[in-house]
């Protein structure tokens, strides 16, 4: 068993824990203490919040860290008050700040700002034959590792659910499948079988839904319960279910995780970089739409916020 873990708090209209459940685990960094660096103002940055230590650290992030442009070769404070041509400074001295305020250490923060805007952090996830809803056309792309069994899934589905409701125009949505194995884990291939056998019939989405909203009715009976309900093809979603094309799906997305050294479910790919909490999900998708040049839908929803970190359950090798 592995205890490597991350974990969000989210809120829609109310607070609660959420972790993450854990399968195996497979550039400039601050040069000096943020104690010898003067304090930092930068225009479009209210650190009016920080206390005065806090304030003291992120001015020395600010002033250590470079510019996330390759092609700009100065302080993240420098390319901000000099206002040069990079358009992620103003918005890696937010994340920065966003991280001293929550408490995060300086590796934390560190690796947050380069998982955030280095180049190389960019993975490759194709979505291939994947379950997809929103526009083709939008400009944003977001791949879930799930498993219908692990809880924190579970908890953030309905989350997730009316977040990509609010920006079905901006973002094109794909779901992988990485049925975990272990205690709690046992109807996990099964439940992924049942809705790749619904998709073969148009019904991936709904099923879908009736798999995270079921958690404790996940037996071959009940999924033939949900295709009946569905209008499906009870026979033929029975011979789906076992086909070898379903394991071959189950098997790919499997693999992709592996080679993405993926830690655990739910686990989200924006435009191929991992989202690792350091911001809302509004704020990533909202500076992932900026950098395009485009601007998100209002979400109507309170924000996808983290929380600190706490064990999950994990996944034998």
């Amino acid at each position: 068993m592995y205890a490597k873990a991350a974990s969000l708090l989210l809120l829609l209209g109310l607070s609660f824990n959420w972790s993450m459940c854990n399968k195996p685990s497979g550039g400039g960094e601050a040069s000096k203490d943020p104690d010898t660096v003067a304090d930092v103002n930068l225009n479009g940055v209210d650190t009016s919040t920080l206390t005065q230590r806090e304030k003291r650290d992120w001015s020395g992030y600010v002033s250590q860290l470079l510019a996330p442009c390759a092609d700009t070769p100065v302080s993240i404070a420098q390319c901000v008050s000099e206002k040069r041509n990079c358009n992620k400074c103003l918005p890696a001295a937010k994340l920065i700040l966003h991280g001293v305020r929550d408490g995060l250490a300086k590796e934390q923060i560190e690796a947050s700002f380069h998982n955030r805007f280095d180049a190389d952090h960019i993975k490759n996830v194709p979505i291939a034959d994947s379950p997809t809803r929103g526009s083709t056309a939008a400009p944003v792309v977001m791949i879930e590792f799930a498993d219908f069994t692990c809880p924190h899934c579970q908890a953030f589905a309905p989350m997730l659910d009316k977040f990509l409701d609010e920006h079905k125009n901006d973002i094109l949505f794909a779901y992988k499948f990485l049925p975990l194995s272990g205690p709690g884990h046992e109807r996990a291939e099964p439940a992924a079988r049942a809705a790749w056998a619904a998709k073969d019939q148009g019904k991936f989405w709904e099923m879908h839904k009736k798999l995270f909203e079921n958690p404790d009715h996940l037996e071959d009976g009940d999924f033939e319960r949900y295709a009946r309900d569905l209008g499906l093809d009870v026979a033929k979603f029975r011979a789906d279910m076992q086909a070898q094309a379903t394991t071959n799906k189950i098997e790919a997305d499997k693999k992709l995780a592996d080679s993405l050294d993926v830690h655990g479910t739910p686990t989200v790919y924006i435009d191929g970089r991992e989202w690792d909490h350091s911001q809302s999900l509004d704020d990533w998708i909202d500076l992932e739409m900026q950098l395009k040049g485009a601007k998100a839908a209002p979400s109507a929803s309170a924000p996808i916020p983290p929380a600190p970190s706490a064990s999950g359950s994990a996944k034998p090798k």
